[in-house]
């Protein structure tokens, strides 16, 4: 990158739920770019990096469930006390029930069963808000500037569009997007403004990053076609796509920019 605008050379990033679909496109956003990349979830290893990455050039693991506070505050003591704080934290780890989701979680809202909405609840906001509080306090523990994404959800900033799902009525399975992801992603609006508020001051910028749905080869044909009729761009977005948003975020491009939402969503919440 020779836009020093764009430039995150350097700078040690935590990327929680560095495995997963979005997680390795950020991975390697930053990998590529010249960060030192903490990659996180509940059971990486060197490894496994060297597996899923091929090249695992500038990336460390850190292992931890983002709902043990415990945990999370060790590892990014660890970190800080071995070379500084990370400046950019991408809070990716997420639960989601998706359309292959058991019956017991994916029938009527009135039958919802409210251990599921818990722990849904507890991985995407409640894991979210502890990662970032510790975070935060090894940046100001250190007094360095520093960037916090929070990845959010089209269904947090609106409610899910249940005719995409009714198709599978007809083929003897009644689905019903479930309330749990939903509400936990709304909850990381206003956790970031308050972040934002409240750090504003000490140089740590709080943002949040929502995308749309991305597309995956388990997803059935049907789903995908009802799925991509009711979005402006024509299709399902791929998953490397939200890393140009990624990169804008943790760099000075983005230096005035705090308490936002980054919406790329291939214009669905448009209508």
């Amino acid at each position: 990158m020779t836009d020093p605008l764009f430039d995150v050379s350097g700078q040690r990033v935590l990327i929680t739920g560095g495995l997963g679909q979005i997680g390795t496109e950020f991975v390697r956003a930053f990998q590529s770019r010249g960060a030192t990349v903490y990659v996180a979830s509940r059971s990486v290893t060197q490894d496994k990096l060297d597996a899923h990455f091929g090249d695992s050039s500038g990336l460390v693991p850190v292992r931890f469930d983002v709902t043990d506070a415990d945990g999370v505050r060790a590892a990014l003591r660890d970190i800080a006390d071995d070379g500084g704080p990370v400046t950019t934290v991408v809070n990716n780890a997420g639960l989601d029930t998706q359309p292959s989701a058991p019956p017991e979680v994916s029938g009527p809202f009135e039958d919802f069963p409210v251990d599921v909405f818990r722990e849904v609840v507890d991985v995407n906001l409640t894991g979210t808000f502890i990662v970032t509080q510790a975070a935060g306090s090894e940046m100001r523990r250190a007094d360095v500037a520093g960037s916090i994404i929070n990845v959010g959800s089209i269904y947090g900033m609106l409610s899910p569009v249940q005719d995409i799902y009714a198709y599978r009525a007809e083929q003897g399975q009644p689905f019903t997007k479930p309330v749990a992801y939903s509400a936990a992603k709304s909850g990381l609006y206003n956790l970031t403004r308050y972040c934002a508020t409240y750090w504003g001051r000490h140089g740590i910028r709080v943002n949040t990053l929502t995308p749309s749905g991305v597309a995956r080869d388990t997803q059935d044909a049907t789903f995908q076609a009802n799925y991509t009729a009711r979005m402006p761009i024509g299709r399902m977005a791929e998953a490397d796509e939200f890393n140009g948003a990624a990169i804008f975020l943790a760099s000075d491009a983005s230096r005035y920019m705090t308490g936002a939402n980054l919406v790329v969503d291939g214009g669905w919440t448009a209508w």
